[in-house]
Parts: structure tokens; C-alpha cells; sequence
């Protein structure tokens, strides 16, 4: 793969999720009943994230768990063929049923991801809704899904892969763009 283009720097992430952060808050009036699940695996870290900086706007904890969809998926046959799914299983330490859920992934793209968290979701608890906040959204939408909250709409082409880096995992944070 050879890199396109540098989308989002560190401090260009950083500030994405201090406004996601604010529009959540803005959104539910406050953080009452509200709870951030993160889809492995970036999605986790970015919740992690999320919750530190609504912590320090609201001066009290948000609950934040995470969720493994790798069951939920629709492609799991075609990206498992030869060998068993990897499953790390879900940690959501508070019951979401009546809850205010806020997911949270790194990309939306063709909206298969986000079903597959919300078929989740959903064998884990009734969440009185259901949020969606997406650190990039580079669209071809496949089904009906929207972002509540976007960092960054990045118009990418089909032979384009958006690859988003984090400290925790990638030991660098950035989002780049790279061609097929």
C-alpha cells in the first residue's frame, strides 16, 4: 500500500474528539443515563478517550465499556474460512437497558460494522437510543447507517483505504490515506 495523504495529525485527533466530546454532552443535555461502548479495537480506545475529556468538562465519570462483534458480522464466513473467529468478548460494566448508548468506531464506511454493533447491542441490553460517534466518516454507504458525531468526513474512492492509528495500539495516533 503506498500512503496518499496524511488526513488527521495528533493534535488534529485530538481536537476532533474534545468536539465530540462537547456535542455529546450538548446533545443529551448533560451526561445523565449516558454510556460509551467502544467496537474493538479502536473503537475501544477512542471511547476511553471520549470519556476523559467528558469527564473533564462535566467533572464526573461517563461509564464506558466495549463490545466484540466479530460474531454479529455478515462476512464472518468469507473472513474466517480457514480458521476459527477470534472472539475477545464484551465488558460493558453497567446495564445499558434504558441507557443513553453512545457507540463509538474509528470509521464508518459501509455501515456493516455499526449493524453488526447494534445486533450487539441489542442481545446485551434495550438501550432507551442508540448513538453513533465515528472519528472519520470516508462514506459509500451500503446501508442506512449516519454518524451523530463526526470528527472528520474524509470523500475517499472505493480503491482508497482510510488507516487510522492509535498510540495504544499503533504507538503513533494518525489517519492516513493509502491506495489499494
Amino acid at each position: 500500500m503506498n500512503q496518499k495523504a496524511l488526513v488527521l495529525d495528533e493534535q488534529a485527533i485530538s481536537r476532533a474528539l474534545t468536539r465530540i466530546a462537547h456535542q455529546i454532552i450538548e446533545k443529551n443535555k448533560g451526561i445523565e443515563e449516558c454510556v460509551l461502548v467502544g467496537i474493538r479495537t479502536r473503537g475501544i480506545y477512542l471511547a476511553k478517550r471520549l470519556a476523559s475529556r467528558i469527564e473533564e468538562i462535566e467533572g464526573s465519570p461517563i461509564p464506558v465499556g466495549e463490545i466484540d462483534i466479530t460474531l454479529y458480522r455478515d462476512d464472518l464466513t468469507k473472513k474466517t474460512e480457514n480458521q476459527e473467529p477470534l472472539v475477545k468478548g464484551s465488558d460493558i460494566p453497567v446495564e445499558i437497558s434504558e441507557k443513553k448508548v453512545i457507540l463509538v468506531d474509528d470509521v464508518l464506511y459501509t455501515g456493516r460494522t455499526v449493524r453488526a454493533g447494534l445486533d450487539a447491542l441489542m442481545d446485551v441490553g434495550r438501550p432507551a437510543s442508540i448513538q453513533l460517534a465515528v472519528l472519520v466518516d470516508r462514506g459509500h454507504r451500503e446501508l442506512p447507517v449516519r454518524a451523530d458525531y463526526v470528527g472528520k468526513n474524509v470523500p475517499t474512492s472505493s480503491d482508497e483505504k482510510i488507516v487510522v492509528q492509535l498510540v495504544e495500539v499503533d504507538n503513533i495516533d494518525q489517519v492516513s490515506i493509502f491506495d489499494k
